[in-house]
């Protein structure tokens, strides 16, 4: 018998409908379903046990999420260490992680439950910000930690130092750390370049940089890059787009490759390049 965590985007159109579904569906089989608390609150009339966000990594054997990517990278930062095997679903949107449709969900979960999915491992980052000298907070990211300016902030001035060794100084509206699962989101619209998600580096893309010769660049993931805010207005740090803090002037953020990663399931026929010409129609336009 398997548990089976479920985690789904709250305003996701079906979502209810899809869980009901696959409740049904686990139940026939004699596998255990457990709900992420707020899902939980999709289908009140179930029985199915539930339990918080970080605490349900740790109860399950593998995690279906259903939504889309941004559901899919909350969950990552709340798996951490944990190992456990996530299945994304999209139930909309583009969804490069959460890469299987609504109707390859079952199949799926049968070739997972029979060995036959393919894992794979992803590189995470751990983004530390540093002010006056001492650790202020630190989060984890999958796809990306990007610095930028606030809506009426004027250009930012700040320095880049790649293990420990002065790399530039930019004038621009921000700067994108991400590793290479994360360069197909942000940092491809920003000019960025694609890279394979089984790699483990780190990809600098500027925003909007004022000098024209600044342009991304990727970097070993065992090197350390430092960040260090040198103007003094409104610039925040944001991790995967959903976590945020306000950073000041001589702040330093710290990106470092993570020491966990995230296992992804997928099917072994489904390769890096079907997905992106499925997303962004590769070769087509």
């Amino acid at each position: 018998m398997k548990r089976i965590g479920v985690v789904a985007k709250p305003g996701a159109a079906g979502a209810r409908g899809v869980i009901v579904e696959l409740l049904a569906w686990l139940k026939a089989r004699g596998h255990t379903a457990v709900l992420e608390k707020e899902t939980a609150g999709l289908v009140p009339a179930s029985a199915t046990p539930s339990l918080g966000k970080p605490e349900l990594p740790a109860q399950v054997d593998l995690i279906v999420v259903l939504g889309g990517d941004g559901t899919l990278l909350s969950m990552a930062r709340s798996v951490g260490d944990q190992g456990v095997p996530l299945l994304g679903v999209n139930l909309g949107g583009l969804g490069f992680l959460t890469a299987t449709t609504l109707e390859e969900m079952f199949p799926a979960l049968e070739a997972w439950l029979g060995g036959g999915m393919a894992i794979d491992e992803r590189m995470m980052l751990t983004a530390r910000v540093l002010r006056q000298g001492r650790l202020f907070c630190e989060y984890g990211a999958l796809n990306d930690v990007v610095i930028t300016k606030s809506a009426m902030s004027r250009i930012i001035d700040f320095s880049v130092s790649v293990e420990g060794q002065f790399a530039t100084a930019y004038r621009a509206d921000g700067l994108i750390i991400s590793t290479p699962t994360g360069s197909t989101a942000y940092s491809l619209s920003a000019g960025g370049p694609i890279l394979d998600p089984g790699m483990d580096a780190i990809v600098l893309t500027p925003i909007c940089s004022h000098t024209l010769t600044n342009r991304p660049i990727v970097v070993p993931a065992t090197q350390r890059v430092e960040v260090a805010i040198l103007t003094d207005q409104e610039v925040m740090v944001t991790m995967d787009g959903q976590v945020g803090v306000n950073l000041r002037e001589h702040d330093t953020v710290e990106v470092r490759q993570a020491c966990t990663r995230i296992r992804l399931l997928r099917f072994p026929q489904q390769s890096f390049f079907s997905v992106l010409r499925a997303k962004l129609k590769w070769g087509e336009r």
